[in-house]
């Protein structure tokens, strides 16, 4: 199973593509959209839209995954990040893909076993978990391929108790 998974901003989204190979896990690609801050935000979820789609259709995955929002004490902020989704969204339904949405708290009991993990123990188990020589950079990328541990999970264990 091929998923990848995303962590949506208007300035940096971060994208990861994780592969269930059945004996382990492997990145088979993960990186950062970035969108110019002088340009108005409509081009901006735009050029959001395209470049995902682009990701989406070069890399095939089978299913994808999204942070959810974390609502901030700014609102505005919270409202990119919104919008942001939004696109994500849209892009990977555009694409026929099923969409898992977990929570920052989700994720980090995935990929650590403990909710609580400060960002850098995340950082370090996806750099284990996905056999990696050093922690995936930037952060945002990182973040991404973490919601894809967390969505294969998810699916590993949807399919152990489906009946």
């Amino acid at each position: 199973m091929r998923v990848v998974g995303i962590d949506p901003g208007t300035a940096t989204t971060g994208y990861g593509v994780v592969q269930d190979r059945g004996h382990g896990l492997e990145a088979v690609a993960y990186g950062v959209v970035t969108t110019a801050p002088f340009l108005p935000l409509e081009q901006r979820l735009a050029q959001l839209f395209d470049e995902l789609s682009a990701l989406i259709q070069r890399f095939r995955p089978e299913s994808a995954a999204v942070e959810q929002l974390f609502f901030q004490r700014n609102v505005r902020t919270a409202m990119a990040v919104g919008q942001a989704r939004g696109v994500t969204l849209l892009a990977l339904a555009k694409a026929g893909l099923s969409v898992g949405e977990y929570s920052p708290l989700e994720v980090k009991q995935a990929v650590t076993g403990y909710g609580g993990a400060d960002k850098n123990q995340v950082q370090q188990m996806v750099r284990l978990l996905l056999n990696l020589s050093e922690i995936p950079r930037p952060d945002d990328a990182a973040d991404a391929l973490a919601v894809a541990i967390c969505h294969l999970h998810h699916l590993r264990t949807a399919q152990q108790w489906t009946p």
